[in-house]
Order: C-alpha cells, then sequence, then structure tokens
C-alpha cells in the first residue's frame, strides 16, 4: 500500500510516506516554509495542510497524489467533544473542529488528483503510538505511552502492540493533561507556549523543588493508569515572568518542582502499564516524551528493560504513525524506520551547483571528516550539512552546529552564535563504543532524548557539554548506521584524545532547522562560525567574506538558485559581520590536497 501520513490541526504540520510498509520519507512543513513549527497552533490556522511537505514526499517517490491508496490524518473529528464539556477554555476550539471535518477538501486542493474518499480519519494519540510502537526496532511486542497536551478528547493514552495490533488500554480524559500543564507554565515563565517547553527543562536544573508539596496538590497519579493535571495556581507559587525579563532564583524553583512532579507522574504511568502488560519494552510518543529527563528517569527507575523514544515525538511524528497504523491495519508488516534521516538530500553534484551559482569560494579536500576535525581541533565551529536532514526537532549529523567540548567557553559562544539563553546547556555526540566510559544512563542513545550522568573524571575534559547539574544529554553514535559523523568523530580523537563533539542545531533562535543548501549559505552567511561543511565540500569564512569584500562596490546581487529560488544578497553586510567578529578563524588544512575554487 502506498499511504501518505498528514498531520495539520494543531501545530509542526508535517507529511511521511509509506510504501508496502516501508518508511521512505518524512518532513516537516517548518523546513520548506522557514516558519518555526509551520504554524501557531490556534484555531484560525487549523485549516493549514503540509502542502509543500505532502508534495515532496510523493515526488521522492516518483508517485502522483491518485495513486495513494490512502491518506492518513492524523485526529479524527468523530470523536470530539465541544471543549466546553471538557472543561477547556477554548472558544474557538469548534473552527478547529469545522476544519478538521473539511481537510479532505483541503488536502484535495493541496495534491490535485487526490481522491478525498482516500483521506482517513486516525484518531491523534494512536497516530502517536503507532509512530513508536511500529517504528521502533525489535519491538513486536511492546507497551506504548503517549502523553501531549490534547487530541480529540483524552491527553493520554497507554497501550500494547502485540505483532501487528495495537490496542487501547486507557486514555486520560480532559481537561487533565500533564502537556497543558506543563504548556501554561512556559507561558508562565515568559516563554512561547507549544515551542519553549525545553527551555524550562533546562531551567530546571537551576533550581530546588521546594513548591513540591503544593504542586502534589494539583498534579498528581490516580492510581488507576491515569492522573490528575488541570487549574494548577501559578501566580500563588510564583510571580508570573515577562519574556524581556531575567529569570529569577523563584523561577528556576518552580520549574524544578513542575518537572518533579512529571517525572513522578509518568513513573506511575509506566508502572501500572508494566502491571497489565509485563512487556520489556516501553515506547514512548507525544511532545512529553521529548523531556529527555523524565525518559531518563523512567528508563533508570521504571520497570522496563529498554526505553525506546520516537525521535519525532511531537505533533510531526503522526504523520508517520498514522501512516504506519493504516499500513498495519491494512494487512501489511511495517518496517521499523530506518533512522531519522528522512528528509531532503542532494547530490555532491547539485551541491556544488548551489556554491557556483551563489559564487561562493570552496574547496574538495580529500577527506571532509578529517578537514572538519582538524578544524574543530582548532577549536572552530563548523557548519555541518550532509545527507538528508532529520525528521523531528533534533540535531542529530545532518544539519548541525558543532564545536570542541574541551573549552567551556564555547558553551557561551554557541549561545551567541544562536541567539540563545545562556542557561540552556548543548549536546555532545560520542562513538557508541566510547560512550560506557563517560557516560550514564541507558545506551545506545542515538536520537538524543535522554540524560546521562557524566563520569566525574570527565567533567573538566569535556566542560562545554556538561550541564550545570552534572549531565548532558548525548547522542551516540554507530558507524553502521553514521559512518561519515563516526569517521569525523574518530579523527577527532586522534587529534584531541576526546572522543566527543558539541553538537547542537544548525539554526538561529526563532528559526527552524537549517534544511536545503540556501538555508545552509544563509545561516552561515550571518552567524560567525567558521567553517561550512556542506557534503564534500568545505566554505572557509575568511574566503567567504573575501569573497565579499572584492565585490563590495557592486550592489547587492540577486542569486537564481538551481531550486528556483531567488536571494538577494549584500556583500556590504558581510564587511560588517566580519568587522564585528572576534572568533578565531581557521586556514587551511597542510597537505589536506584539497581542490580550491574561488
Amino acid at each position: 500500500m502506498r499511504i501518505l501520513g498528514i498531520n495539520a490541526l494543531f501545530h509542526d504540520p508535517a507529511a511521511a510516506l509509506v510504501v508496502d510498509g516501508q518508511t521512505v520519507a518524512a518532513a516537516e512543513e517548518e523546513r520548506f516554509s522557514r516558519r518555526k513549527h509551520g504554524k501557531r497552533p490556534v484555531p484560525f490556522s487549523a485549516w493549514e495542510t503540509p502542502d509543500q511537505a505532502a508534495a515532496w514526499c510523493l515526488a521522492t517517490a516518483g508517485l502522483r497524489p491518485e495513486e495513494l491508496d490512502a491518506v492518513a490524518y492524523s485526529f479524527d473529528p468523530r470523536l470530539a467533544r465541544p471543549a466546553e464539556q471538557m472543561g477547556l477554555d477554548d472558544p474557538w476550539d469548534h473552527l478547529r473542529l469545522t476544519y478538521a471535518r473539511e481537510a479532505p477538501g483541503f488536502l484535495k486542493t493541496a495534491l490535485p488528483g487526490l481522491d478525498p474518499q482516500r483521506v482517513r480519519y486516525v484518531p491523534h494519540h494512536m497516530a502517536h503510538a503507532a509512530s513508536a510502537a511500529f517504528a521502533a526496532p525489535d519491538a513486536d511486542n511492546c507497551s506504548v505511552l503517549v502523553l501531549d497536551g490534547r487530541g480529540e478528547a483524552t491527553s493520554h493514552l497507554a497501550a500494547q502492540r502485540v505483532q501487528g495490533k495495537l490496542e487501547p488500554l486507557y486514555g486520560q480524559e480532559l481537561p487533565h493533561s500533564l502537556g497543558l500543564v506543563y504548556e501554561e507554565l512556559t507561558a508562565h515563565l515568559g516563554f512561547l507556549r507549544s515551542s519553549d517547553e525545553f527551555k524550562v527543562m533546562a531551567l530546571a536544573s537551576y533550581g530546588t523543588p521546594r513548591m513540591l508539596p503544593e504542586l502534589r496538590r494539583h498534579v498528581y497519579p490516580t492510581g488507576d493508569g491515569g492522573f490528575h493535571a488541570a487549574h494548577v495556581p501559578w501566580s500563588d507559587l510564583c510571580v508570573p515572568r515577562s519574556p524581556e525579563e531575567p529569570w529569577s532564583q523563584a523561577h528556576a524553583d518552580l520549574a524544578a518542582s513542575a518537572q518533579l512532579v512529571l517525572e513522578e507522574t509518568l513513573l506511575d504511568l509506566a508502572r501500572w502499564l508494566h502491571g497489565r502488560t509485563h512487556d520489556s519494552v516501553l515506547t514512548l510518543a507525544g511532545g512529553v516524551a521529548l523531556n529527555c529527563v523524565a525518559n531518563a528517569r523512567i528508563a533508570r527507575e521504571g520497570p522496563f528493560d529498554r526505553v525506546w523514544v520516537q525521535p519525532a515525538a511531537g505533533d510531526a511524528g503522526t504523520a508517520l504513525g498514522g501512516a504506519l497504523l493504516l499500513s498495519a491495519d491494512g494487512g501489511e508488516e511495517p518496517a521499523p524506520m530506518p533512522g531519522a534521516d528522512l528528509g531532503r538530500g542532494w547530490s555532491d553534484a547539485e551541491l556544488e551547483a548551489w556554491l557556483r551559482t551563489a559564487a561562493v569560494p570552496f574547496e574538495r579536500p580529500q577527506d571532509i571528516a578529517a578537514t572538519v576535525a582538524e578544524a574543530l581541533a582548532e577549536n572552530a565551529i563548523v557548519a555541518w550539512f550532509q545527507g538528508r536532514s532529520e525528521y523531528g526537532p533534533r540535531a542529530l549529523g545532518h544539519r548541525s552546529l558543532m564545536a570542541h567540548p574541551g573549552h567551556s567557553a564555547n558553551l557561551e559562544r554557541l549561545n551567541d552564535v544562536k541567539g540563545r539563553e545562556q542557561f540552556r546547556p548543548v549536546a555532545p555526540m560520542v562513538l557508541a563504543d566510547r560512550a560506557g566510559r563517560i557516560f550514564d544512563g541507558q545506551l545506545p542513545s542515538p536520537y538524543m532524548l535522554f540524560v546521562h550522568d557524566v563520569a566525574k573524571e570527565w567533567r573538566e575534559r569535556i566542560p562545554a557539554v556538561v550541564h550545570v547539574d552534572g549531565t548532558a544529554r548525548i547522542q551516540t553514535v554507530d558507524p553502521a548506521d553514521e559512518p561519515l559523523v563516526a569517521r569525523m568523530l574518530a579523527e577527532f580523537e586522534q587529534r584531541t584524545g576526546l572522543p566527543v563533539v558539541v553538537n547542537t542545531s544548525l539554526n538561529t533562535a526563532g528559526r527552524p532547522m537549517v534544511d536545503d543548501p540556501r538555508d545552509a549559505l544563509e545561516c552561515f552567511g550571518s552567524t560567525p562560525v567558521d567553517l561550512l561543511a556542506i557534503g564534500p565540500f568545505a566554505v572557509r569564512r575568511e574566503e567567504f567574506f573575501a569573497a565579499g569584500n572584492r565585490s563590495a562596490r557592486r550592489p547587492a546581487e540577486v542569486l537564481s538558485f538551481p531550486s528556483g529560488h531567488e536571494e538577494t544578497l549584500a556583500p556590504a553586510s558581510y564587511d560588517r559581520l566580519a568587522e564585528t567578529a572576534s572568533l578565531p578563524v581557521t586556514g587551511p588544512v597542510a597537505g589536506s590536497g584539497e581542490e580550491v575554487v574561488r
């Protein structure tokens, strides 16, 4: 069967294509539209569908809309109730439901030739559950926990996969929602709800959970597989913070208290589920499953032998889950997802065409991995653009910013490059066979979804990636899965003795992760990054800005890129960036044998 999955109703619109049980492609609309999260999760945007992501998925497989056997839409309006009946203060929710009912028509417009009768509604949390249970490796029999803000009428699902069937066991009815409570806290602390919850998790490490007793009166497990979580009086606990204000210790203490009560509740849910299923594997999905601190505690203290988290755990993942569920319901055996690199990619020839069209000076070294390792060893910041882009919010070695972990100043340096708050940590990527002697926690961890304690003897060796609480959110790299990244890490270890590199997403504040070559060049040209490794090619900062200086007397040029898009580049602006930058610039690698193109 050829099944297109669509997530569109709330946030993070995305599309995924499953053919004969195999995941072929998956991408988020934000990577095409360049709008963070694709859109805001308000009823007025619920009609918007991931048109570009869906069209790309089909084009990748050489399919036309009329050739699809089914389209899975990851929300079923027939299961929803009016917001007021669920205790939700959302007077415009009826508009969202109206748009959901009209989704087949919207998709027909977006994908000309599509038969709207082939659009099938998939319950939101079942789509989340399928994205974990069917995508996880070695999980023919597993338990599933889904937690997010809301679905049709629930905020949670406990389920079990037995071979090709997914059986729901329990769902917590709204208004009780751990996801919505965490969203409310995010807004109370001055961050953007449905977007910045990870900042609250990072801030929690700076606090003491002194408000835990009060929070436990409002958020607690009920012992029957559900929980109470609604109407928390946040202002009674701590004054709200406006976005422009600095955070206080009280704000950090509130975040720490909320983080702890979340972990306690999730542990209870996991234990209840294990008592029903007795499975050895737990799979997780839903936005709450992006809380890697809670995931680590479930793995460490919970009853399951192994915990696997869908890398696109947020709503974007329901596009894949919906397609996998219809595949299984159709009698197919869905295959585990091959990895998170399910998005767009470019051949070496296509990348070279981009660089030449943009008139960017570049080199083709004998080994880009060695060139990058040398630059990192010299304390350069490297933008890494390789292969297909990641599905989900984590940079996993395809669209990354990298740095030396042995210099503590690189944390502040990277946060400055990205325009981020300084309390936020950056993550390490580490060779899988070295991880066990440096980090304590569930291994392997290929998707950066668990925190690990850093061994005391290593904390001073890799200070840039050690959070204030002595932990790190690691990505383990297996050479069989990521040969180029593994080779770069091995080259870096040869030069420094460290099998670890700092890895954070290739983007700046408020922008989606870089996806195509144009995005990479724009990000490189607007940030103080020393080297861009794009496919087998290297673009050096000093050469890039020298080219801008040589053309500074010309007016801004409009470049027609190979994709058909146009960009206006003002070389004079590069001069100002070069004058204000104070970061070191790397030189050419001696004896590298690179081909230099100017």
